[in-house]
């Protein structure tokens, strides 16, 4: 007996092309794949196609990005602009865009600025009147949280930790407290640190590794802090890695645990820091705690 469905098309090439369109002046910040080439948007290779003037993290990146999406170059200069040559190349893209010039920027993957270089050259685009045009696209925080299975109603992006290991500690305790998941970007080499010291805060805190995001091979982590630290494909650890850490549940501490936190706290810092960081790990009056720490560094 026939379902009476009509029978599955399947799928087939679907035309698409390139717009060489003339541009509004302004500076336009370009996203970029983190991984598969084909994520890139259209209206992205618009704009690489049509900008007046090039710019990007890395040269040789960019051109390669034109070559495997068939954009020409068509005698336009690529300036390399980062963080380490800004002085020397920002002047030169921000006399282009005050002489009305189109300017593309992108960083090596993902959307200038989020970890990213961009932000120097923006600000003084906008300090100078010249118009901003977001050009969206991928971006690796977004991704992870997507596949993270964490909340994400609310969530911060927090960057690189320090790599010193007690301003880690304390930069890994501050963004714990916070009510929202946690977003951070990892080296593959210290992913097995970072997760000690999450341990030594809080070993039970759901945590998520991810890693290659939206490349061959991607891969998603997901457990305690805990386990994660237990699991040995962190030792093996390669590729670009983003951490997430979901948020704190609720605790109801009595004075014995905050005074049990403050012992830690008060053997590594002053009263008035040490109640900071306790009234931040246990969501209570800074005040209140602060009173606690008193009695216990006179």
């Amino acid at each position: 007996m026939k379902s009476g469905r009509p029978p599955e098309e399947p799928p087939r090439r679907i035309a698409a092309h390139i717009e060489a369109q003339q541009l509004e002046s302004g500076l336009y910040l370009v996203a970029t794949p983190i991984g598969t080439a084909r994520d890139i948007t259209l209206r992205a290779l618009d704009v690489l196609n049509s900008a007046d003037l090039l710019a990007a993290e890395d040269t040789r990146v960019m051109r390669h990005l034109l070559d495997i999406h068939g954009v020409p170059l068509r005698g336009r200069r690529i300036l390399s602009h980062h963080d380490h040559n800004a002085d020397r190349s920002q002047p030169a893209l921000m006399a282009a865009l005050q002489q009305g010039a189109s300017v593309a920027f992108a960083s090596d993957a993902g959307t200038p600025l989020v970890s990213d270089p961009g932000f120097r050259l923006a600000r003084e685009a906008a300090e100078a009147g010249v118009r901003i045009h977001a050009i969206p696209g991928p971006s690796a925080p977004l991704a992870a949280l997507t596949v993270s299975g964490l909340p994400s109603d609310r969530f911060l992006f927090a960057g690189f930790p320090p790599t010193g290991k007690g301003q880690r500690q304390s930069w890994l305790r501050k963004w714990m407290a916070v009510d929202a998941t946690v977003i951070l970007f990892e080296s593959p080499r210290r992913v097995n640190q970072t997760l000690e010291e999450l341990c030594e805060i809080d070993p039970d805190r759901g945590t998520v590794v991810a890693r290659e995001l939206t490349k061959k091979f991607e891969e998603v982590i997901r457990g305690t802090a805990q386990e994660l630290l237990d699991d040995p494909r962190i030792a093996r650890m390669k590729g670009e890695v983003v951490i997430l850490l979901d948020r704190a549940p609720p605790r109801q501490a009595d004075e014995a645990a905050v005074r049990a936190a403050l012992q830690g706290a008060l053997s590594q810092m002053k009263v008035k820091d040490a109640a900071r960081q306790v009234a931040e790990e246990l969501g209570l009056p800074r005040r209140d705690v602060y009173q606690i720490a008193l009695t216990m560094g006179a």
